[in-house]
């Protein structure tokens, strides 16, 4: 199933176009990206964040971890999700990484 268009971004990576939203929740954030128009695997991208669906401007904001995803960190997620094996034009579960400190690792599954 594609993104929603009205929620998701668009990034274009080496003549190739991707859709990419997140999706918050308390205590983590979820980047979800996938090739457009393809009906290929998605990639999820979990990242701990004091930014949630619920957040508004705090005085005390100094202590919060506000680990938003912009443009850059979209494409260095995309770039890193390939090199780690991600083929976006082929189907299949979505694949599920973590992500700090700009770096994106597999996410480790609990059975």
């Amino acid at each position: 199933m594609a993104l929603s268009k009205k929620k998701s971004r668009s990034i274009t990576l080496e003549g190739i176009r991707y859709t990419w939203l997140v999706s918050p929740n308390d205590g983590y954030n979820v980047f979800v990206a996938q090739q457009a128009g393809c009906q290929g695997s998605k990639i999820e991208v979990y990242f701990e964040t004091d930014v949630n669906a619920y957040w508004v401007a705090f005085p005390q904001v100094s202590q919060l971890n506000l680990q938003l995803i912009k443009p850059r960190e979209a494409a260095l997620i995309i770039q890193q999700a390939q090199q780690l094996g991600w083929k976006p034009e082929k189907g299949g579960k979505p694949l599920s990484y973590d992500w700090a400190g700009e770096r994106l690792t597999p996410r480790k599954t609990t059975s």
